[in-house]
C-alpha cells in the first residue's frame, strides 16, 4: 500500500470477499443460546485483546435492552493481573485456559481472535473449551492456522495485512451487537 486510498480500497476488496453466512452461522448460535445461562468467553493478544474487550462492553450493553435475557459475556483478556500471573506462575501459553478452568461450565461459548490463528495460548483455550463440549468461534486473518481447522464457527478474514485484519475483525463483531440491538 502506497497511500491512504491504498488502505481503504484494500480494504473494501477484503471486505467483499468476507462470507457473511460465517457470521450468520455464529448470530444464530448466539440467538440460539439467549437466556439459556450459556456464557460467552473472549480471548485475544495484543490488538486482539482490546477488540475482545471493545466486544464484552457492547455487547454487554447494547446487545440486550433491559434486564431479562442478558448474555454473560467474559474477556479473558481484561485482567491485566491475571494475566501476568499466570503467565509467571504457569506459562503465558496458560492464561487463557486456566482463567476458562476457573470459569467456564460445559456447553459455554469461546469466542477466539486471532489474526495469525496460531497464538499458543488461544490454541490451548479452544482445545480446552472443545474438550468441555463448548463451541469455539474463531476469527482469523492470513491463512487461518490452527485456529481456523480447529473452530466450530469460524469467520475468515481472508487478508495478510494484520491491521486489516484487526480493522475486519472489529467489524465482524460489531455486526454481531447489531443484529441484537437492531434484530436481524
Amino acid at each position: 500500500m502506497r497511500s491512504t486510498q491504498d488502505y481503504i480500497n484494500t480494504l473494501k476488496d477484503e471486505l467483499d470477499r468476507l462470507q457473511t453466512d460465517e457470521i450468520d452461522s455464529v448470530i444464530r448460535l448466539l440467538k440460539k443460546t439467549k437466556g439459556s445461562g450459556t456464557q460467552i468467553f473472549l480471548a485475544g493478544n495484543g490488538g486482539s485483546a482490546a477488540t475482545v474487550n471493545h466486544f464484552m462492553c457492547d455487547f454487554s450493553k447494547n446487545a440486550v435492552p433491559g434486564d431479562i435475557g442478558r448474555f454473560r459475556v467474559i474477556s479473558l483478556a481484561n485482567s491485566v493481573s491475571s494475566i501476568t500471573a499466570l503467565g509467571n506462575d504457569f506459562t503465558y501459553s496458560d492464561v487463557f485456559v486456566e482463567q476458562l478452568k476457573n470459569l467456564m461450565n460445559d456447553g459455554d461459548i469461546l469466542i477466539a481472535v486471532s489474526a495469525s490463528g496460531n497464538s499458543p495460548n488461544i490454541i490451548k483455550a479452544c482445545e480446552y473449551v472443545k474438550s468441555r463440549k463448548g463451541v469455539v468461534v474463531g476469527l482469523t486473518g492470513f491463512d487461518g492456522g490452527r485456529l481456523h481447522r480447529l473452530a466450530d464457527l469460524p469467520v475468515h478474514c481472508d487478508c495478510d495485512c494484520i491491521e486489516q485484519v484487526e480493522d475486519m475483525h472489529l467489524m465482524v463483531l460489531h455486526i454481531l451487537v447489531c443484529a441484537f440491538k437492531f434484530g436481524f
